[in-house]
């Protein structure tokens, strides 16, 4: 018994080395497509962390107030909320400062805002009657 010549199985290692090498890097790439697929997908967040975001903060009389974010390589926020047409010029005026107008806004009021080229906000305003719509959009690079 003990001269039976044991088979090779020098195929079985050869099966488990290719599944190795071809199998591992198609795992990451899925992987990694699935990632990039959630990662980019716009969210519902908490409007004071994106007015936090955005360099700002709500106005105590912001009314229905809805924020998104969007984070992949860079971060993309938005906020929409309606308030009393008479405060926003000056909630803009003390929480955007250095904001300057936007050229060639075709809403009511726009106003631009960057922090040393690293992170833009831009405020659109809509007047409805005695309310205004404002659209906050902000984004890092």
């Amino acid at each position: 018994m003990g001269d039976a010549k044991r088979k090779s199985r020098w195929w079985i290692w050869l099966l488990v080395g290719l599944v190795a090498l071809c199998g591992l890097p198609v795992t990451l790439l899925a992987w990694g497509a699935y990632s990039i697929s959630e990662s980019a997908r716009t969210q519902t967040v908490d409007c004071a962390k994106a007015m936090e975001f955005a360099h700002g903060r709500l106005p105590a009389d912001a009314e229905d107030a809805r924020c998104t974010g969007t984070h992949w390589q860079d971060s993309y926020i938005t906020a929409d909320f309606r308030m009393p047409r008479a405060d926003v010029a000056d909630w803009l005026r003390t929480t955007y400062p250095e904001g300057k107008p936007s050229i060639g806004c075709d809403k009511d009021l726009c106003v631009s805002v960057d922090y040393d080229q690293a992170l833009y906000v831009d405020v659109e305003v809509v007047y409805e009657g005695s309310t205004a719509l404002v659209h906050l959009s902000s984004y890092d690079m």
